[in-house]
Protein backbone atom coordinates (compact mmCIF):
# COMPACT_ATOMS: atom_id res chain seq x y z
CA UNK A 1 0.00 0.00 0.00
CA UNK A 2 1.39 3.66 -0.91
CA UNK A 3 0.20 5.09 2.33
CA UNK A 4 2.18 2.54 4.50
CA UNK A 5 5.35 3.97 5.75
CA UNK A 6 7.77 1.63 7.83
CA UNK A 7 8.63 2.93 11.27
CA UNK A 8 11.58 2.01 13.90
CA UNK A 9 10.66 -0.98 15.88
CA UNK A 10 11.68 -2.56 19.38
CA UNK A 11 13.40 -5.84 20.39
CA UNK A 12 10.55 -7.78 19.65
CA UNK A 13 9.49 -9.73 16.47
CA UNK A 14 6.89 -6.85 15.48
CA UNK A 15 6.82 -4.66 12.45
CA UNK A 16 5.13 -1.21 12.31
CA UNK A 17 4.28 0.74 9.72
CA UNK A 18 2.25 4.31 9.98
CA UNK A 19 -0.53 4.74 7.77
CA UNK A 20 -1.23 8.51 6.24
CA UNK A 21 -5.29 8.96 5.80
CA UNK A 22 -6.66 12.50 5.09
CA UNK A 23 -8.52 13.06 8.45
CA UNK A 24 -6.11 10.50 10.55
CA UNK A 25 -2.67 8.53 11.17
CA UNK A 26 -2.94 5.19 12.44
CA UNK A 27 -0.27 2.16 13.12
CA UNK A 28 -0.40 -1.11 11.76
CA UNK A 29 1.56 -3.81 13.73
CA UNK A 30 2.70 -7.08 12.32
CA UNK A 31 3.08 -9.89 13.89
CA UNK A 32 3.28 -13.37 11.71
CA UNK A 33 4.81 -15.11 15.14
CA UNK A 34 3.51 -15.22 18.66
CA UNK A 35 0.21 -13.47 17.63
CA UNK A 36 -1.90 -13.98 20.81
CA UNK A 37 0.79 -11.93 22.51
CA UNK A 38 1.30 -9.43 20.09
CA UNK A 39 -1.91 -8.77 18.73
CA UNK A 40 -4.49 -10.35 20.57
CA UNK A 41 -3.06 -9.78 24.06
CA UNK A 42 -2.14 -6.25 23.05
CA UNK A 43 -5.26 -4.94 22.48
CA UNK A 44 -7.28 -6.35 25.53
CA UNK A 45 -4.11 -4.60 27.94
CA UNK A 46 -4.77 -1.63 26.09
CA UNK A 47 -8.08 -2.03 26.82
CA UNK A 48 -7.89 -2.12 30.40
CA UNK A 49 -5.88 0.60 30.51
CA UNK A 50 -7.80 2.51 28.37
CA UNK A 51 -11.04 1.27 30.91
CA UNK A 52 -8.91 2.84 33.76
CA UNK A 53 -8.48 6.29 32.38
CA UNK A 54 -4.80 5.70 31.42
CA UNK A 55 -3.53 6.55 27.86
CA UNK A 56 -3.38 3.24 25.32
CA UNK A 57 -3.80 2.91 21.69
CA UNK A 58 -7.09 2.38 20.90
CA UNK A 59 -8.25 -0.39 17.98
CA UNK A 60 -9.46 0.79 15.36
CA UNK A 61 -9.57 -2.15 13.07
CA UNK A 62 -8.16 -6.26 12.91
CA UNK A 63 -7.35 -8.20 10.72
CA UNK A 64 -5.71 -11.37 12.75
CA UNK A 65 -5.68 -13.46 9.66
CA UNK A 66 -3.54 -11.48 7.78
CA UNK A 67 -1.31 -10.80 11.16
CA UNK A 68 -2.10 -7.52 11.95
CA UNK A 69 -4.41 -4.97 14.37
CA UNK A 70 -4.66 -0.81 13.34
CA UNK A 71 -4.16 1.18 16.29
CA UNK A 72 -4.40 5.00 17.68
CA UNK A 73 -1.19 6.51 16.43
CA UNK A 74 0.61 8.74 19.14
CA UNK A 75 3.33 10.60 16.93
CA UNK A 76 6.89 10.45 17.67
CA UNK A 77 7.27 11.94 21.02
CA UNK A 78 8.30 9.27 23.13
CA UNK A 79 9.42 10.48 26.50
CA UNK A 80 12.91 9.19 25.45
CA UNK A 81 13.74 11.54 22.40
CA UNK A 82 12.13 14.41 24.63
CA UNK A 83 14.89 14.07 27.76
CA UNK A 84 17.61 13.55 25.25
CA UNK A 85 17.04 16.72 23.64
CA UNK A 86 16.60 18.81 27.00
CA UNK A 87 18.00 17.35 30.09
CA UNK A 88 17.35 20.64 32.44
CA UNK A 89 13.86 19.85 32.68
CA UNK A 90 13.60 15.86 32.92
CA UNK A 91 12.30 15.94 36.23
CA UNK A 92 8.89 17.40 34.99
CA UNK A 93 8.67 14.57 33.13
CA UNK A 94 8.94 12.53 35.74
CA UNK A 95 6.64 13.86 37.89
CA UNK A 96 4.05 13.41 34.90
CA UNK A 97 5.45 9.39 34.76
CA UNK A 98 5.24 8.60 38.61
CA UNK A 99 1.46 10.17 38.50
CA UNK A 100 0.67 7.99 35.96
CA UNK A 101 2.59 5.00 37.62
CA UNK A 102 0.57 5.53 40.22
CA UNK A 103 -3.24 5.31 37.99
CA UNK A 104 -1.94 2.03 36.59
CA UNK A 105 -1.17 0.35 40.01
CA UNK A 106 -4.59 1.38 41.12
CA UNK A 107 -5.95 -0.97 38.39
CA UNK A 108 -8.00 -3.85 40.22
CA UNK A 109 -10.44 -5.21 37.18
CA UNK A 110 -8.51 -6.74 34.98
CA UNK A 111 -11.17 -8.51 32.83
CA UNK A 112 -11.90 -8.23 29.51
CA UNK A 113 -13.25 -9.28 26.32
CA UNK A 114 -10.38 -9.46 23.68
CA UNK A 115 -11.61 -8.73 20.07
CA UNK A 116 -12.44 -12.71 19.31
CA UNK A 117 -15.27 -11.90 21.85
CA UNK A 118 -13.10 -13.88 24.20
CA UNK A 119 -12.57 -13.24 27.96
CA UNK A 120 -9.02 -12.13 28.55
CA UNK A 121 -7.61 -11.54 32.43
CA UNK A 122 -3.92 -10.87 33.01
CA UNK A 123 -2.24 -13.43 34.33
CA UNK A 124 0.06 -13.55 37.59
CA UNK A 125 4.01 -12.66 37.82
CA UNK A 126 4.71 -15.59 40.02
CA UNK A 127 8.55 -16.41 40.89
CA UNK A 128 9.43 -19.20 38.23
CA UNK A 129 8.99 -16.41 35.46
CA UNK A 130 11.19 -13.96 37.32
CA UNK A 131 13.81 -17.29 37.65
CA UNK A 132 13.22 -18.16 34.32
CA UNK A 133 13.69 -14.58 32.81
CA UNK A 134 16.92 -13.90 34.99
CA UNK A 135 18.53 -17.65 33.61
CA UNK A 136 18.27 -16.15 30.28
CA UNK A 137 21.80 -14.88 31.96
CA UNK A 138 23.02 -18.22 32.02
CA UNK A 139 21.39 -19.09 28.90
CA UNK A 140 22.79 -16.41 26.49
CA UNK A 141 25.48 -13.89 27.81
CA UNK A 142 27.36 -16.78 30.08
CA UNK A 143 27.75 -19.35 27.18
CA UNK A 144 29.08 -16.90 24.90
CA UNK A 145 31.20 -14.68 27.17
CA UNK A 146 32.18 -17.68 29.48
CA UNK A 147 35.51 -17.91 30.38
CA UNK A 148 36.07 -20.76 33.01
CA UNK A 149 36.18 -24.58 32.64
CA UNK A 150 33.08 -25.84 34.92
CA UNK A 151 30.23 -24.02 32.98
CA UNK A 152 27.53 -26.19 34.95
CA UNK A 153 28.95 -25.30 38.43
CA UNK A 154 28.29 -21.48 37.65
CA UNK A 155 25.33 -22.29 36.26
CA UNK A 156 23.71 -24.34 39.57
CA UNK A 157 24.94 -21.94 41.64
CA UNK A 158 23.57 -18.96 39.80
CA UNK A 159 20.31 -20.38 39.44
CA UNK A 160 19.96 -21.23 42.70
CA UNK A 161 21.16 -17.71 44.39
CA UNK A 162 18.21 -16.66 41.84
CA UNK A 163 15.94 -18.56 43.29
CA UNK A 164 16.35 -17.46 47.34
CA UNK A 165 16.18 -13.93 45.92
CA UNK A 166 12.97 -14.25 44.66
CA UNK A 167 11.77 -15.94 47.69
CA UNK A 168 13.07 -12.92 49.76
CA UNK A 169 11.03 -11.23 47.90
CA UNK A 170 8.64 -9.36 50.72
CA UNK A 171 5.92 -7.72 49.02
CA UNK A 172 2.66 -9.79 47.36
CA UNK A 173 2.15 -10.40 44.05
CA UNK A 174 -1.21 -8.01 43.65
CA UNK A 175 0.24 -4.99 41.26
CA UNK A 176 -0.73 -4.61 37.91
CA UNK A 177 2.73 -4.69 35.74
CA UNK A 178 3.40 -3.02 32.70
CA UNK A 179 7.00 -4.96 32.75
CA UNK A 180 8.64 -2.59 30.77
CA UNK A 181 7.98 0.53 32.05
CA UNK A 182 10.69 3.29 30.66
CA UNK A 183 10.48 6.42 28.91
CA UNK A 184 11.31 4.64 25.35
CA UNK A 185 7.53 3.15 25.87
CA UNK A 186 6.10 6.39 26.95
CA UNK A 187 4.69 9.40 24.84
CA UNK A 188 3.60 12.72 25.29
CA UNK A 189 0.06 13.61 23.41
CA UNK A 190 -1.10 16.42 23.94
CA UNK A 191 0.42 17.14 27.24
CA UNK A 192 -0.41 13.69 28.38
CA UNK A 193 1.46 10.18 28.86
CA UNK A 194 0.73 7.48 26.58
CA UNK A 195 1.57 4.01 27.57
CA UNK A 196 2.40 1.89 24.51
CA UNK A 197 4.18 -2.21 24.19
CA UNK A 198 1.98 -3.14 27.15
CA UNK A 199 1.54 -6.58 25.95
CA UNK A 200 3.53 -7.95 28.45
CA UNK A 201 1.67 -6.86 31.26
CA UNK A 202 1.14 -9.22 34.65
CA UNK A 203 -0.13 -9.25 38.12
CA UNK A 204 3.22 -8.78 39.86
CA UNK A 205 5.30 -7.02 42.42
CA UNK A 206 4.74 -3.07 43.34
CA UNK A 207 8.05 -2.18 43.06
CA UNK A 208 9.02 -4.10 39.47
CA UNK A 209 7.85 -1.09 37.08
CA UNK A 210 9.33 1.89 39.06
CA UNK A 211 12.72 -0.47 39.02
CA UNK A 212 12.15 -0.52 35.46
CA UNK A 213 11.95 3.13 35.30
CA UNK A 214 14.76 4.44 37.19
CA UNK A 215 17.41 1.80 35.99
CA UNK A 216 16.04 2.13 32.47
CA UNK A 217 19.22 0.19 30.17
CA UNK A 218 18.50 2.51 27.36
CA UNK A 219 18.66 5.87 29.18
CA UNK A 220 21.32 7.17 31.46
CA UNK A 221 20.50 8.87 34.67
CA UNK A 222 22.94 10.18 37.81
CA UNK A 223 22.55 8.65 41.07
CA UNK A 224 20.88 11.91 41.93
CA UNK A 225 18.36 11.84 39.83
CA UNK A 226 17.52 8.28 40.72
CA UNK A 227 17.04 9.01 44.09
CA UNK A 228 14.94 11.83 43.56
CA UNK A 229 12.64 9.80 41.08
CA UNK A 230 12.41 7.13 43.44
CA UNK A 231 11.54 9.87 46.62
CA UNK A 232 8.91 11.57 44.46
CA UNK A 233 6.83 7.93 44.10
CA UNK A 234 7.46 6.71 48.02
CA UNK A 235 5.77 10.46 48.64
CA UNK A 236 2.70 9.40 47.28
CA UNK A 237 2.43 5.97 48.85
CA UNK A 238 1.36 6.33 52.32
CA UNK A 239 0.47 2.60 53.39
CA UNK A 240 3.55 1.44 51.35
CA UNK A 241 6.27 -0.61 53.72
CA UNK A 242 8.89 1.59 53.19
CA UNK A 243 11.73 -1.58 54.11
CA UNK A 244 9.87 -4.30 51.81
CA UNK A 245 9.06 -2.26 48.91
CA UNK A 246 13.13 -1.05 48.90
CA UNK A 247 14.12 -4.59 49.71
CA UNK A 248 12.17 -5.72 46.50
CA UNK A 249 13.07 -2.72 44.79
CA UNK A 250 16.94 -4.32 44.49
CA UNK A 251 16.33 -7.28 44.27
CA UNK A 252 14.10 -6.93 41.10
CA UNK A 253 16.21 -4.14 39.76
CA UNK A 254 19.23 -6.75 39.53
CA UNK A 255 16.78 -9.53 38.57
CA UNK A 256 16.00 -7.06 35.67
CA UNK A 257 19.24 -6.16 34.53
CA UNK A 258 20.42 -9.60 34.04
CA UNK A 259 17.35 -10.71 32.13
CA UNK A 260 18.27 -7.59 29.74
CA UNK A 261 22.18 -9.33 29.42
CA UNK A 262 20.67 -12.52 28.38
CA UNK A 263 18.22 -11.01 26.39
CA UNK A 264 20.38 -8.59 24.34
CA UNK A 265 22.76 -11.30 23.99
CA UNK A 266 20.13 -13.52 21.80
CA UNK A 267 18.96 -10.48 20.38
CA UNK A 268 22.49 -10.18 18.85
CA UNK A 269 23.01 -13.99 18.56
CA UNK A 270 19.79 -14.87 17.55
CA UNK A 271 17.94 -12.40 15.17
CA UNK A 272 21.29 -10.74 14.31
CA UNK A 273 20.54 -7.72 16.42
CA UNK A 274 23.83 -6.26 17.36
CA UNK A 275 22.94 -2.97 18.34
CA UNK A 276 21.50 -3.75 21.81
CA UNK A 277 24.65 -5.13 22.66
CA UNK A 278 26.36 -1.51 23.25
CA UNK A 279 23.80 -1.21 25.99
CA UNK A 280 25.02 -4.09 27.88
CA UNK A 281 27.95 -2.64 29.78
CA UNK A 282 25.50 -0.09 31.24
CA UNK A 283 22.89 -2.63 32.61
CA UNK A 284 26.42 -4.10 34.62
CA UNK A 285 26.39 -0.51 35.96
CA UNK A 286 22.96 -0.69 36.80
CA UNK A 287 23.69 -4.48 39.00
CA UNK A 288 26.69 -2.32 40.23
CA UNK A 289 24.46 0.39 42.14
CA UNK A 290 22.44 -1.96 43.22
CA UNK A 291 24.35 -4.53 44.52
CA UNK A 292 26.31 -2.85 47.20
CA UNK A 293 23.17 -1.93 49.35
CA UNK A 294 22.01 -5.07 50.54
CA UNK A 295 23.78 -8.15 52.23
CA UNK A 296 21.47 -10.12 50.64
CA UNK A 297 23.55 -9.93 47.19
CA UNK A 298 26.58 -11.20 49.26
CA UNK A 299 26.85 -14.44 47.36
CA UNK A 300 25.57 -13.09 43.69
CA UNK A 301 28.45 -10.60 44.25
CA UNK A 302 31.15 -12.76 44.90
CA UNK A 303 29.82 -15.26 41.84
CA UNK A 304 29.74 -12.67 39.35
CA UNK A 305 33.16 -10.90 40.86
CA UNK A 306 34.65 -14.21 40.23
CA UNK A 307 33.86 -15.38 36.92
CA UNK A 308 33.22 -12.07 35.16
CA UNK A 309 36.23 -9.76 35.83
CA UNK A 310 35.85 -6.19 35.77
CA UNK A 311 32.01 -6.19 35.32
CA UNK A 312 31.77 -6.12 39.26
CA UNK A 313 33.43 -3.21 41.42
Amino acid sequence: MKNLKKIAGDASIRKFYRKKNKLINTILVFSEKEKVENLLNYDAINKILIKNKILAPKLYQENYQKNYIEIEDFGNDTIFTILKKNKKNNFFYFRKIIKTLNQIQLIKNTKIKNFQKKGFYVSKYNKEILIKEANLFCDWYMKKNFSIKNKNLFTKKFKSIVRKLTLNLKLKNNTFVHRDFHVSNLMLVNNQIGVIDSQDALIGNKAYDLASLIDDVRFKTSISLKNRIYKLYIRNQKKLDKQKFKNDFEILSILRNLKIIGIFTRLAIKDKKKDYLKLIPYAWTLINIRINKNEIFKDLKELLKQNFKGKIK
